[in-house]
């Protein structure tokens, strides 16, 4: 235990706090149990260093971090460890990578234990983080009335130029951006030179990691889509190891292909799968783990569609890293868009257009030469245009919408 004490301490003390990721402010850290998930590699557990590090300030001995894959956790369980951080007065703990904590007993897993402890000590805090696919997630205890979730994406564009100190601005919301471009715009390109810095964030702008090791980034990421594909979803959604392998099939074939417009009967046949619900089962892991995302169709009063009407890679970093050619600048743009859009916004797949948003705004996504064609026959109808810094009317610049989080 004194190890875990020593070890935690030093990585609040070791943690930089010059930058803070949107969700940060947006987390109600008086609730006493909080859930953090996203993918692997978008700064889940800087994040949870970075609370602790604000609250350590007054008195260190009341916070404790512990990673539940580290070797000590083979033999020991949360709850004792929890229980001898109380008596001690500690009062905010922080659990990392909480799917890969190995289940002491059967029918007993980390959320079993998580409740236990929610319920034994009502003066203690606790955030939890772990994988995206925790979505995924059956547990055996219930946590849902208990817990505040949130999800943390990659960086936005507005975070990256934080991030890079180039400047630093409030998120804007859909409309405001959509009934204010222009004047949002000039304030913004008057301080940078936006499109360079936007071609550079489309290439490695998403994943926090990349400047620890530039040269490195596209395999680093090929191997965190390993370890996700390899562990992450096989711990939680009970897949066997023939499952992975399909697994990592799939997600070849939407990469050379996307936006894939789904033919599930090829789909199967070239996967070797029998049924379409496992398919479908596939498509849902690899979306949860932020891989992909779906596009379907609105629906009103009916069955949600069971068939996406298109696949995108999940962000434009994994294109340029998973592509063996130069990505298609079509679906860059559109993968941004829909990337950046989605997390606060509905997002469908229109009769005309590329995209609805909200049920109301029909976006076309395009390059200088993009019209109108499409969409003027929308009362919401609005272009989203790349390679310019200003826009007019309805025609807005793409990188904007990266100012959304």
């Amino acid at each position: 235990m004194n190890n875990l004490v020593e070890q935690s301490q030093l990585l609040i003390k070791r943690t930089k706090s010059a930058f803070h990721r949107g969700l940060y402010r947006l987390i109600n850290w008086d609730c006493r149990l909080i859930e953090i998930n996203g993918a692997r590699g978008v700064g889940k557990t800087t994040l949870m260093l970075q609370r602790a590090k604000e609250i350590a300030v007054s008195d260190i001995e009341k916070v404790l971090y512990i990673s539940l894959d580290d070797p000590f956790f083979y033999n020991h369980n949360i709850i004792d460890i929890a229980d001898y951080f109380s008596k001690y007065n500690g009062k905010y703990l922080f659990v990392d990578e909480v799917h890969k904590y190995p289940a002491k007993y059967p029918g007993q897993d980390w959320s079993t234990e998580l409740k236990i402890v929610y319920d034994r000590y009502p003066d203690l805090y606790v955030t939890y983080s772990g994988s995206s696919v925790l979505q995924l997630y059956k547990g055996h205890g219930d946590l849902s009335r208990r817990k505040c979730r949130y999800n943390l994406p990659g960086l936005s564009f507005r975070e990256y130029l934080t991030w890079q100190k180039h400047f630093d601005t409030p998120p804007f919301t859909l409309p405001e951006i959509l009934n204010n471009h222009q004047n949002i715009a000039l304030e913004i390109t008057e301080k940078v030179k936006i499109l360079p810095l936007f071609v550079n964030y489309l290439e490695h702008g998403y994943y926090p990691y990349y400047h620890e090791a530039p040269e490195h980034f596209c395999g680093r990421l090929r191997d965190t889509i390993n370890v996700i594909l390899e562990q992450d979803i096989p711990a939680v959604a009970s897949f066997s190891h023939e499952n992975h392998i399909k697994l990592k099939k799939l997600l070849a074939i939407l990469s050379e292909s996307a936006p894939f417009t789904p033919n599930l009967t090829n789909l199967r046949s070239e996967l070797f799968i029998a049924d379409q619900r496992t398919l479908m089962n596939y498509l849902n892991a690899l979306e949860k783990a932020e891989l992909l995302i779906t596009l379907e169709k609105e629906t009103h009063g009916m069955k949600k569609m069971q068939k996406p009407s298109k696949i995108y890679l999940n962000n434009t970093n994994l294109m340029h890293c998973l592509y063996q050619d130069k990505p298609n600048k079509g679906t860059l743009r559109e993968t941004f868009f829909l990337n950046q859009l989605k997390i606060n916004y509905k997002v469908n797949y229109p009769g005309s257009g590329d995209f609805l948003v909200n049920s109301t705004y029909t976006f076309e996504v395009g390059g200088k030469t993009k019209n109108n064609k499409q969409i003027n026959h929308k009362e919401h109808g609005f272009l989203a245009i790349d390679d310019i810094e200003q826009g007019f009317g309805n025609r807005i610049p793409l990188w904007l919408f990266g100012f959304l989080t």
